[in-house]
């Protein structure tokens, strides 16, 4: 696996355009604080060509957080969803889409 994922992530090779964690647009949502921005980060993550190899690396290392496989990261597991910061809101009539 290490040489798969080395391949892959070398700067000189161009296929390293391919993987969508390489593009310096994306790459905040891969570790951003709002849930929003890591469920598009895993929706970039479906097309990628080592998802199950970055998802197992990514188990292997115990990831602290982050965005690895198109699966959430918390504490080194996976997690189906972040919930946003602070308290949920007590009425349901005034919570934000």
């Amino acid at each position: 696996m290490t040489t798969l994922l080395t391949t892959f992530l070398n700067p000189a090779d161009a296929t390293a355009d391919m993987l969508p964690c390489h593009d310096a647009d994306a790459a905040d949502l891969f570790f951003s604080e709002r849930p929003a921005d890591l469920e598009q980060a895993k929706t970039l993550c479906a097309a990628c060509p080592l998802i199950e190899e970055c998802r197992q690396g990514a188990l292997d290392r115990a990831e602290p957080w982050g965005v690895w496989g198109g699966a959430i990261f918390d504490a080194g597991r996976i997690i189906a969803v972040k919930r946003g910061r602070g308290r949920p809101r007590k009425n349901p009539a005034q919570q934000v889409a």
